[in-house]
C-alpha cells in the first residue's frame, strides 16, 4: 500500500490504492483489475494492462428483475475474472469512481471483502500518461465458489428505510442540490429517469457525492477534509446507523465507500432503490424546502 494514501489518515487505507500502486502490481498474479464505466465505449477504446470490464447493466444486473445478479452469476462472474477467494480485485472506472464503487459495493454482498479502489480512477491514470492497451486479457479462468448473497449487512430496502425515517435515522441524499430540493427530479444533463415526484426522504442531509472528491485530479479528501464535512458540518454520527441514496444507488455507493472504508463508519447501507423507487411509491413521504 502507498505511504500517500496510508498518510490520509483513512480508517481502511487498504481498500483505496493509488495509480502508482496499481502500476507497480499489474504483473501480481494475485491482483486483478476490473475497469467499470458508465460509458460502455471507454472499455473498448484503451484500459489498463491486463484489466477486465465489468459492465453494471450486463454483469451486475439481473436482466429481468430490478436485482443484482445472483449467487450463479456471481460465481460465473468471478470465473471469468481468473478470480479466486483471495484474489485482489481493485476497481476503476469513469465518473470518478462511480460504477467502480457500485461495482465494489456489489461484491461486498457476496462476501469478497478483499477489494480496492483505483484513487482518481480511469482520468487520473490517463492524466499520468500511464500505459493503455486495447487489447483483452487473457488470463486463464477459474473455478469460483461464493455463499448466497447476503443483502442484510450493505442494503437498504423500501421498508426499512421508511422505518429508519419513522425512527428519524440518519440519512444521506447524495443527489444534486437540484434533485434534493425538489427543483427538478433527475440529475443535471441526463434525462427524466421516471420519478413522479421530486423532493427528498424526510430527515435527509444533502451531500452531494463530489463533495468528496478533489476536483484538480479526482483523488479522495483526507480523512479529516472528510470527517469535516460529513461529521461536523452535516452532523453525521459514527455511531448511528446511516442509509445513503441517490437515483439508482451508483452516486450513493460512492458516499457508502467513503463513510464505511474512509471514515471507518460501522454500520452504512446503500439504498439501491433510491429516487426512481421513493420518488414513485405510494404513500411513502417525501420532504422539500
Amino acid at each position: 500500500m502507498s505511504i500517500e494514501i496510508q498518510s490520509r489518515g483513512y480508517a481502511h487505507p487498504t481498500n483505496l490504492v493509488s495509480t502508482e500502486w496499481v502500476a507497480t502490481n499489474l504483473n501480481n498474479s494475485n491482483v486483478i483489475i476490473v475497469e467499470s464505466n458508465e460509458d460502455p465505449l471507454l472499455y473498448p477504446s484503451s484500459h489498463i494492462p491486463g484489466a477486465y470490464e465489468v459492465d453494471w447493466t450486463l454483469d451486475l444486473n439481473d436482466q429481468v428483475m430490478r436485482d443484482y445478479l445472483n449467487r450463479t452469476g456471481f460465481e460465473a462472474l468471478m470465473s471469468r475474472l481468473g478470480a479466486t477467494q483471495d484474489s485482489h480485485i481493485v476497481f476503476y472506472g469513469d465518473k470518478n469512481n462511480w460504477w467502480a464503487c457500485y461495482a465494489f459495493w456489489v461484491f461486498q454482498l457476496f462476501g469478497h471483502t478483499n477489494c480496492s479502489i483505483m484513487d482518481g480512477g480511469r482520468i487520473k491514470w490517463m492524466n499520468e500518461q500511464r500505459p493503455l492497451v486495447m487489447d483483452l486479457p487473457n488470463n486463464p479462468t477459474s473455478n469460483y465458489t461464493a455463499p448466497e448473497r447476503d443483502d442484510t449487512t450493505e442494503r437498504a430496502f423500501r421498508d426499512e428505510v421508511l422505518a429508519h425515517v419513522k425512527k428519524q435515522g440518519q440519512l444521506v441524499d447524495v443527489r444534486s442540490p437540484e434533485e434534493f430540493t425538489g427543483a427538478r427530479t433527475h440529475m443535471p444533463d441526463y434525462p427524466n429517469e421516471g420519478a413522479l415526484r421530486s423532493g427528498h426522504i424526510p430527515g435527509a442531509k444533502s451531500v452531494p457525492w463530489a463533495t468528496a472528491i478533489n476536483p484538480a485530479n479526482g483523488t479522495f479528501k483526507t480523512a479529516a477534509e472528510l470527517r469535516e464535512i460529513y461529521e461536523n458540518q452535516k452532523g453525521i454520527s459514527p455511531e448511528e446507523p446511516t442509509i445513503a441514496y441517490c437515483r439508482i444507488g451508483e452516486r450513493s455507493s460512492h458516499t457508502w465507500f467513503v463513510l464505511k472504508y474512509l471514515l471507518g463508519h460501522p454500520n452504512v447501507k446503500n439504498y439501491d432503490g433510491s429516487w426512481t423507487e421513493w420518488g414513485n411509491s405510494v404513500g411513502l413521504p417525501i420532504e422539500k424546502p
